[in-house]
């Protein structure tokens, strides 16, 4: 076999001009024409027992060749992309054959992806969050009363404090809620969905009135699909309840499960509200720190790639659609698009950004060999158990088979989420200044292990006086 390399630019594949020996061809004719004969039927002979002139005059030429580049494509195409050092993409395709004396094809083939970051290690970038003030924390505690609250029924129009039931409607899947339920605050609160300020535009409506909403997302808002995009939500008040908060006291601490006393209580609100607000912080720090990473980097992929990620945008949306009791193609109707317009505008646009960030995260963790951490990952995986059984998923049920499937799928979850959290902290330090080479990180690796085995060996002197 001879095989020519053809490496297309433009579109990040290779083509692939294979010439077989005749003889070798010849040989999966032979096996062609007896697989034709095992199935179909030929008087005078059975199944598979046909002598090849009898299959070639019942069946002609065309059809022994065809099957034998079948067979020969299922036989050899591992081996040719093997022996043609390609590491592919995605399937290939026979673009054409360019004759059979000699047998001559040629191949289109997809290539994985390639990435250069670039001198990514002299990219600076502060990071600057600081813990949230006091008012965020109040504006915390506020809410958890309100969570805890107590409410009645009123017939008048939307005031400030309000608990309020309502539809929420607009082109944008993400924005499509029924059944909703927000308190009224004037001043925006960072918790508040689906962005800060947006409960005080309902001040002064009524049960049963409506109201449009316009608003702009800005373009590092963490969800993709809403960055840097005018929206109009139309919210429609079903239920508009007066609110009785209960007192900040040791009672309400023991009803949230925060401890048992109000300083129990403060310290797990201040808590959650730095975690939050810092979570908010590294969502637009990351944004910007892969794009710096990006304009240096050299990124190559096949269209296929590209619309793989599309599929997976694509499900994601299907999933929350499905979630409000609505199918894609209602979905377009209502946007007055087509599935090929919302491919092209909507879901390209977030599938690259995924698709580059994706991989500059795998990269990293490849030179800069990143491992993953059994403690982390144990960690993580608890904790994605612990949320699922709180969203009421049963883990338990089904076979046992089918337990086995959820828990892989759970822990291969985790386990990528401890991969990219690291990769993340290793840029972080790298445009903060406070990277560590490879050599540095792997000594401290075995300092640290040297002081566990030290210690226990103590322990175990210990034990045996």
């Amino acid at each position: 076999m001879n095989i020519e390399k053809q490496y297309q630019e433009d579109s990040h594949s290779t083509k692939l001009i294979v010439e077989v020996d005749a003889e070798s061809m010849s040989g999966y004719k032979k096996k062609a024409a007896t697989k034709i004969s095992s199935q179909t039927k030929i008087p005078g002979f059975r199944p598979g027992k046909a002598p090849y002139d009898v299959v070639l005059r019942t069946y002609g030429e065309g059809a022994i060749t065809e099957t034998a580049v079948d067979m020969f494509i299922d036989k050899e195409y591992a081996n040719i992309l093997k022996e043609a050092d390609v590491n592919p993409g995605g399937s290939g395709t026979l673009e054409k054959i360019e004759s059979m004396d000699p047998p001559k094809f040629i191949f289109s083939v997809p290539l994985a992806p390639e990435i250069d970051l670039g001198d990514y290690k002299s990219i600076r970038l502060d990071y600057t969050w600081q813990k949230p003030e006091q008012k965020e924390v109040d504006a915390a505690v506020e809410d958890l009363r309100q969570m805890y609250a107590s409410t009645e029924t009123v017939e008048r129009e939307i005031q400030n404090g309000d608990y309020v039931l309502l539809d929420t409607k607009s082109e944008t899947a993400e924005l499509n809620r029924t059944g909703f339920a927000t308190f009224i605050r004037e001043e925006g609160r960072p918790t508040e969905w689906p962005y800060a300020g947006f409960s005080k535009n309902l001040i002064g409506l009524k049960s049963g009135e409506s109201k449009t909403i316009k608003h702009k997302f800005p373009k590092d808002w963490e969800v993709e699909e809403l960055q840097d995009k005018d929206v109009e939500i139309e919210a429609t008040i079903k239920t508009v309840r007066g609110v009785i908060l209960p007192d900040v006291d040791d009672e309400l601490a023991k009803k949230t499960g925060a401890g048992e006393t109000v300083a129990d209580l403060m310290e797990a609100i201040k808590k959650d509200v730095e975690n939050r607000s810092q979570a908010q912080y590294d969502d637009v720090y990351f944004v910007d720190l892969i794009e710096k990473i990006k304009e240096g980097a050299k990124i190559k992929y096949h269209e296929h790639t590209l619309e793989h990620e599309g599929e997976h945008v694509l499900g994601d949306l299907t999933n929350r659609l499905a979630q409000q009791g609505m199918d894609l193609e209602t979905y377009f109707k209502m946007r007055n698009t087509t599935r090929e317009e919302f491919i092209k505008t909507e879901v390209q646009p977030v599938a690259q950004k995924r698709l580059e960030r994706g991989l500059i995260l795998d990269e990293i963790v490849k030179v800069e060999k990143i491992e993953l951490d059994n403690d982390a990952l144990q960690a993580e995986y608890i904790n994605a158990i612990n949320s699922l059984a709180m969203q009421g998923v049963d883990l338990n049920k089904g076979g046992k088979k089918r337990q086995n499937q959820m828990s892989q799928a759970i822990a291969m979850d985790a386990a990528s989420r401890v991969m990219t959290r690291k990769a993340l902290d290793m840029l972080k330090d790298i445009a903060t200044g406070n990277y560590k080479s490879i050599e540095e990180r792997e000594a401290e690796k075995k300092k640290e292990e040297v002081k566990e085995e030290s210690a226990e060996v103590v322990e175990e002197e210990k034990a045996s006086e």
